[in-house]
């Protein structure tokens, strides 16, 4: 079997890495929140996330949506959590920026249009559904409150 150099995955690859990213950025503005229990402004937040602002408020603007978080505009605006931190699951956020969708995507999208990539993608189905299942049963066995215990040494710091 030869394959090329340019067999490498490129845009499906990169969105898989985006999606990871961003979901450990929300994982982590929430834990900003619950330990600053009031609002913030996503400068504020990106700020001390050292995080690009226009990618946190995307991120944001998708836990609102999902009603993880509340979003007020104006000068007394900012974010805040809608639940309390033990109630917000790994997984309402995982499933809040829609992961599952874009590693799907990037594992299917990269077995090729020929007959050996129809039955890779196939064979893929089978393990991304398992890989999903998997990821979901442990992701919602631990919450945000969880994230935020085990940084509480990092208070001293903030």
């Amino acid at each position: 079997m030869n394959i090329g150099k340019d067999g490498a995955v490129g845009k499906s690859a990169a969105s898989c890495q985006s999606s990871y990213k961003n979901f450990s950025l929300a994982l982590q503005a929430l834990v900003a929140l619950e330990k600053h229990s009031g609002k913030c402004s996503s400068g504020d937040l990106a700020l001390y996330l050292q995080s690009e602002p226009t990618v946190l408020r995307r991120i944001l603007k998708a836990l609102a949506q999902e009603n993880i978080i509340e979003s007020r505009e104006g000068r007394d605006g900012g974010y805040r959590l809608i639940r309390s931190a033990d109630s917000i699951s790994l997984a309402d956020v995982y499933n809040a920026l829609h992961i599952h969708s874009h590693i799907s995507a990037g594992m299917l999208d990269a077995a090729g249009e020929h007959h050996f990539g129809e039955r890779i993608k196939c064979a893929f189905s089978d393990v991304i559904s398992d890989l999903e299942e998997s990821m979901l049963q442990v992701l919602s066995a631990r919450t945000i409150a969880d994230i935020a215990e085990k940084t509480k040494s990092d208070q001293q710091e903030d």
